[in-house]
């Protein structure tokens, strides 16, 4: 069956059969059958997670935290002619993080929980695929414990975005956020509208910048560490320097020999790859030649396999060209911006002649009267 009606067809069971539904996919899909919820009891021993693994990921989580505090709103309000106007940022209520199965990824966790709680989300919840035994990774597990998160799912798949969507088995969401495969992106779209979704991620990506000055065992394994990802990781160099180009040839990556370093970032502003890696004498003098890129990293100790893990800036980027209208996650996502206005008599006033002429010529009459009946000095009440 074709992936959409195949998910459609998921999602339409969950969304009427509830819980139900879900767990019967739970079973069919992870062969599990069991409850649904991670009990607090259930958090990894001491003994599962070495104390060197345990500092590696607390020390991960306090970059990560440092890096995004800095990103949060204070909101704007600005006095005009006796008015008030701005933003104010209020926090999501209730945030679904999916956090796919497969191989060990608590960074997934660290980039996506930490922001939404810095944002003052009330109510976080994580679901990951369990295995036959009902087993969650325990570091993954150990995130959560170190982050204070506690309503934890056995789920995966498209269930799990079903029921964080439809509140099958739990209470529904407004957003969910996390990276999965083809059935997990599909059911993603297919809920938006529904709840809110962070975007589609697709295969990893990585563009090195790079001329002659570039340690060449560096951008080989740069190139490499970004296609260990999976078989459809792509990654590009583009390059002045035919000797390098020559050396990375057989990494995997596509590699394009151009004449200078600002057609290597046109080259790349077209791609709008995931990571952009410049490795050039002066770097950050290309920076204002760059429009397209889910992040830039400058420099031989910048690269993207160390904003994966610990630089503290967000991995969770745009993908597939996604970058030329897409951005990194921040604290902001889990945030949503109210406009505010509180208008004095006096300016309206002065310009309550610009919405009676646009709302006339926009044949909106009621629009028009409701500015009238404000203009009319007789019916003044107050401001």
């Amino acid at each position: 069956m074709e992936l959409k009606p195949y998910v459609a067809e998921i999602l339409a069971e969950i969304e009427s059969e509830g819980e139900k539904a879900v767990e019967k996919y739970s079973e069919k899909y992870d062969d599990y059958r069991g409850p649904l919820r991670v009990e607090e009891g259930e958090y990894p021993k001491s003994e599962d997670i070495s104390e060197e693994e345990r500092k590696a990921i607390e020390a991960a989580i306090d970059r990560v935290r440092d890096h995004h505090e800095r990103q949060k709103p204070d909101g704007d309000l600005y006095f005009q002619s006796g008015s008030i106007y701005g933003t104010l940022y209020r926090p999501m209520e209730r945030v679904g993080i999916y956090v796919p199965g497969g191989k060990p990824l608590p960074s997934t966790l660290i980039m996506t929980g930490i922001p939404a709680l810095l944002a003052g989300v009330d109510e976080l919840i994580v679901t990951s695929p369990p295995s036959s035994h009902g087993d969650i990774d325990p570091y993954v597990l150990y995130v959560a414990e170190v982050l204070g998160i506690d309503e934890l799912y056995r789920l995966g798949g498209v269930q799990a975005i079903g029921a964080m969507a439809y509140g099958a088995g739990l209470t529904s969401v407004d957003k969910i956020f996390g990276p999965g495969n083809k059935y997990v992106n599909e059911a993603k779209r297919q809920v938006y509208g529904q709840v809110g979704i962070d975007g589609l991620a697709g295969p990893s990506e990585v563009c090195i910048v790079a001329d002659e000055t570039a340690d060449e065992r560096h951008v080989l394994a740069d190139l490499r560490s970004q296609l260990e990802h999976d078989r459809d990781s792509r990654a590009w160099l583009l390059t002045t320097s035919a000797d390098l180009g020559r050396y990375c040839e057989d990494s995997g990556a596509k590699v394009e020999i151009r004449d200078d370093l600002p057609s290597c970032i046109e080259r790349a502003n077209d791609l709008a790859p995931e990571h952009l890696q410049i490795m050039t004498t002066g770097g950050e003098h290309l920076l204002d030649r760059v429009r397209n890129a889910g992040a830039v990293y400058l420099g031989t100790y910048t690269p993207a396999a160390a904003a994966d893990y610990f630089l503290g800036v967000n991995h969770v980027l745009p993908t597939g060209g996604a970058a030329k209208f897409d951005s990194v996650l921040t604290v902001r996502d889990f945030m949503k911006p109210i406009s505010v206005a509180r208008t004095g008599k006096e300016e309206f006033r002065e310009n309550c002649y610009i919405g009676k002429r646009l709302a006339d010529l926009e044949g909106m009459s009621n629009h028009l009267k409701a500015l009238e009946v404000r203009d009319d000095e007789e019916t003044d009440r107050g401001s």
